[in-house]
């Protein structure tokens, strides 16, 4: 079995459906009035709809939401599914930036950025990731999910896949701050050559990148200088019975970090982990890294499938693309995490049964999260009162 395809969902896929045969389903959208779904444990409205598999989210310092958009794909060339080896996923430049005022009034300054996403459907893109205002300038990350060698036989949009870039001050060019499938190609320190930067963190100057291809946590600095922070080694999880092994059978699960926080009172950095397969429920940590050393300690446990992270005050909270685990589909919620918690109910849900939810982003008191994160056009952001 290959363990590198079946763990990564390339981070907003549903699943590896090829290997299970399972057909997977997000929960219901949210309805025109602001309410969840069904079971949903508190109510939202929406702030931004019609985007194409939205994923990070951040605010400027004027309050502006800016909204990383992995895109829809394109016509092509078209490649091998990762996730599913009967099906194809196609190359265009559809990703982008879209901004969302406080009045609600939201349009894309950002596009044209790569994405690679479902042959015909748009789904599962992988594009533009995350996104920060830096001065008049905006970063973003840019994804890959795949060997950084194939972005050989991509047009020349492709070549920002992997990659973290800044634009100019009108937002019409771009210069490439660092190639992160560059460095995992050349360094590769854990794995096989995987690139799919997911998340990151922008801090004086610096910024810290999640790889969740490469299963790493890198620092770049103002030159884009590359520093290895943090490697995750393999954990060892039961095998789901579908497999049919014998009883007790372990397999290897990789670690799939994706997000990058901070908190304001101690300085270090708190990484989200997804997991990968069989995306067992309650298996990913929270995980406390030195922002020196790079030594790491468990912050919380018991969560499962975790694609972003946000901080109030001391407050850590989670998105949760899937709650029971991505083998049951991507009905995922938004919880406080507890310090220490190490079981699912330890943590308390602040939003459910929300359909496949990705970014979190807080203003004041409120949380706003991308949902519909894997589909094109049906893209949400959404408003939680904490």
């Amino acid at each position: 079995m290959n363990q590198r395809r079946n763990r990564r969902l390339q981070l907003a896929a549903a699943t590896s459906s090829a290997l299970v045969g399972l057909c997977l389903v997000g929960a219901p959208p949210a309805s025109a009035d602001g309410h969840p779904g069904a079971g949903g444990s508190t109510t939202y409205r929406v702030v931004a709809s019609g985007l194409d598999n939205p994923r990070q989210l951040s605010f400027t310092r004027s309050g502006i939401l800016l909204v990383a958009e992995a895109g829809e794909g394109g016509t092509g060339p078209c490649l091998p599914d990762p996730e599913d080896p009967e099906a194809k996923v196609c190359f265009g430049a559809t990703g982008g930036v879209t901004k969302v005022n406080s009045r609600g009034r939201q349009a894309r300054i950002i596009s044209g950025l790569p994405s690679i996403g479902g042959e015909g459907t748009g789904a599962r893109a992988i594009g533009p990731s995350d996104v920060h205002k830096v001065g008049r300038k905006i970063a973003v990350l840019i994804g890959l999910g795949a060997n950084p060698a194939v972005r050989a036989g991509l047009p020349a949009p492709g070549q920002r896949m992997g990659t973290l870039i800044r634009t100019t001050r009108n937002h019409r060019s771009f210069r490439t701050i660092a190639d992160l499938a560059a460095w995992e190609g050349s360094h590769n320190p854990i794995n096989d050559p995987d690139s799919d930067p997911a998340g990151m963190l922008y801090r004086h100057g610096k910024y810290v990148v999640a790889d969740a291809g490469g299963n790493t946590v890198l620092k770049v600095n103002r030159r884009g200088h590359i520093k290895l922070l943090a490697k995750f080694a393999d954990r060892q999880v039961d095998a789901p019975p579908f497999l049919n092994l014998p009883p007790g059978t372990k397999i290897p699960m990789q670690a799939v970090p994706t997000s990058v926080a901070v908190k304001g009172h101690d300085g270090a950095y708190y990484v989200s982990q997804l997991t990968g397969f069989p995306f067992p429920k309650g298996a990913a940590n929270i995980y406390r890294i030195n922002p020196r050393s790079g030594k790491r300690t468990v912050y919380a446990s018991g969560l499962t499938n975790v694609t972003d992270l946000a901080v109030r005050g001391r407050t850590l909270y989670a998105v949760q693309i899937s709650t029971d685990g991505l083998l049951t589909g991507t009905t995922g919620s938004v919880v406080k995490v507890k310090r220490g918690g190490a079981t699912p109910t330890d943590h308390k849900p602040l939003a459910s049964a929300l359909p496949a939810p990705y970014g979190i982003a807080i203003k004041g008191h409120s949380a706003y999260v991308t949902t519909n994160s894997t589909e094109k056009n049906t893209g949400e952001v959404i408003r939680i009162r904490l």
